[in-house]
């Protein structure tokens, strides 16, 4: 079925829950009554010209209750990972947000049915319950629609967001809001800031004539130094263009970001690639979209910042990815100091967005790719649901003593803990899994610290069947030194693979945080590495969980469990 098939199809299921009789009509094969079809029509027609200024019809009134109990009644849907609110959230990226007046302001990208491509906006004061703002911006004035970028609070409390504008050569633009509650949005009467001579890509001189190419996709977040503001744009379209063939310049391969520096938010200059990649950490197909360039905190708690910065991106091909390294200040240019991943096997961790809070937090979200079914079909089974676009969980990253990476999720989430158990001290032995009892299974917390760990696997299985024939399973490989998610058993749809990242534990306990959400399993390890996937369980008994351990010897775990409160609407 191609897409147009798909969009009538869609279109028809939707008059059927508006007018809520042709449905039963095509089921029952009854005709319907002259008064009956009019009624239909009549009702079908309210909906349609329904608009904010209009009185509300009875039935669109019936219908958004009958949406909202299909929500809560949907076993996909999560309770307490963020979840675009209605409508396809295809791409999904996480966009433009900003801490301001004690509030949390997030985006995100959507396709709005019958308006484009739009930032919807929530804000919330504890990162767990959020309140939804009209959108802020979508297509007009000039756009076609928006496409990802980042956010900027000036000192002024104007907060700024910068976006690709869409479709074909525009470029960069940017819209501001200095409103109590950040509701209304207005784009600069100067865009494109950055002008496009191709989708995605400029094309110009230098000044001594000779050719210049750079991005003008995805802006990162605006930052301020010495009174000066800059940006990054990123690099998917030029290496598109000019990098992906064997005999392709070296210096149009791979990641890389572009510069630009500006003293008023109107006129921006080009100041040159901000990076030097190494061929050692990422390769020659990898692009660098979705970039955020903030500094490091030194603690997770946040404080001071530590004197490094982390830069966050996505290559498409692979997902979500960092560098932690030093800013040079006085010649504007990023120095990696190293290289880590947050996907592995594929791209589900996707598009990642930050910002610093009032406690100087780096915080961050990403997109978790549906992956049911054909994830490239804007209309595909996900859609089938009403809804797309899910988040993972909010967290904290830092700077560790050994200048690597931190991550944890963020404290809030313990307000969602309910009915707390006791795991007490358990000997696992190999072949011999130890089953946990009265925890709810979609949607739970556990803590989990096993002593020495020396056999091959140790780890917990969840959203496991009683007779095994689902299951996913978090672990420490500890011969191999990675953490694991195997989700070839997980159900009967989406990735089902075995992602690995690399973990060396060395001579510590293992501590793990897991979180299930209905679809989304999220586990850490030793605030030093984490795994985030989606998986679609089919069984409406695989709720179990349980520890194991696989090789020769045996270990110790003890913890806790959290039965999680939903904190979405619905």
């Amino acid at each position: 079925m191609n897409k147009v098939q798909n969009y009538k199809k869609i279109a028809s299921g939707l008059f059927c829950l508006v007018c809520g009789m042709s449905l039963l009509c095509s089921q029952t094969g009854q005709a319907q009554t002259p008064e009956e079809k009019a009624a239909q029509e009549k009702a079908a027609q309210d909906v349609m010209t329904f608009t904010q200024n209009a009185p509300v019809p009875p039935r669109v009134v019936l219908n958004t209750r009958i949406l909202r109990e299909k929500f809560l009644n949907d076993p996909y849907r999560p309770g307490y990972h963020f979840v675009v609110p209605e409508d396809n959230g295809m791409p999904g990226d996480p966009n433009g947000c900003f801490y301001a007046n004690g509030r949390y302001h997030l985006m995100y990208l959507y396709s709005r049915t019958q308006g484009g491509y739009c930032w919807g906006h929530v804000s919330s004061h504890d990162l767990v319950h959020w309140r939804h703002h009209p959108d802020a911006i979508g297509p007009g004035n000039g756009d076609d629609g928006c496409f990802s970028g980042g956010a900027f609070l000036d000192d002024d409390g104007t907060a700024w967001l910068s976006y690709w504008m869409l479709w074909g050569e525009k470029g960069i633009g940017l819209a501001k809001s200095s409103d109590a509650n950040y509701d209304t949005w207005t784009k600069s009467d100067v865009n494109p800031i950055i002008k496009s001579t191709k989708y995605g890509i400029t094309e110009t001189v230098d000044k001594d004539g000779n050719k210049l190419v750079y991005g003008s996709a995805d802006p990162s977040n605006i930052w301020k130094k010495d009174g000066k503001y800059y940006m990054l744009t990123g690099s998917l379209c030029v290496l598109d263009e000019y990098g992906r063939k064997p005999d392709s310049p070296a210096d149009q391969k791979g990641d890389r970001l572009y510069l630009f520096e500006s003293t008023d938010l109107a006129q921006w200059d080009y100041q040159g690639v901000f990076y030097q990649r190494n061929p050692e950490w990422t390769d020659d197909s990898e692009d660098n979209m979705c970039p955020e360039f903030l500094p490091l905190p030194s603690s997770p708690e946040g404080g001071p910042a530590s004197d490094k910065h982390l830069l966050l991106f996505i290559s498409h091909n692979k997902g979500c990815q960092y560098y932690v390294g030093t800013y040079d200040k006085k010649n504007d240019r990023f120095i990696p100091d190293n290289h880590g991943r947050m996907s592995w096997i594929d791209n589900t961790y996707f598009a990642p967005e930050s910002l610093i809070d009032g406690k100087g937090r780096q915080i961050m979200w990403a997109w978790l790719l549906d992956n049911m079914g054909n994830e490239h079909d804007d209309m595909g089974k996900e859609m089938g649901r009403g809804w797309s676009g899910v988040y993972g969980l909010p967290r904290t990253l830092w700077l560790g003593e050994d200048g690597t990476l931190r991550m944890a999720p963020v404290d809030e989430l313990k307000t969602l803990r309910m009915n707390e158990q006791e795991i007490a001290a358990t000997t696992l032995e190999a072949d011999k899994p130890a089953a946990l009892q009265n925890i709810v299974g979609d949607s739970c917390e556990l803590e989990l610290v096993f002593d020495t760990v020396t056999d091959k696997k140790s780890g917990i299985k969840v959203r496991k069947s009683p007779g095994g024939e689902e299951e996913t399973l978090l672990y420490y490989d500890h011969e191999n030194k990675k953490l694991c998610m195997d989700t070839t058993r997980s159900g009967s749809d989406g990735r089902m693979v075995l992602e690995s990242a690399p973990f060396d534990l060395g001579d510590e306990p293992l501590t793990l945080r897991v979180f299930v959400d209905k679809v989304v399993i999220e586990v850490y390890a030793n605030n030093r590495q984490a795994i985030c996937r989606r998986v679609y369980p089919s069984r409406n008994d695989s709720l179990g969980i349980e520890l194991f351990v696989e090789g020769t010897g045996s270990v110790t775990v003890k913890g806790k469990a959290w039965e999680m409160m939903p904190s979405n609407p619905y």
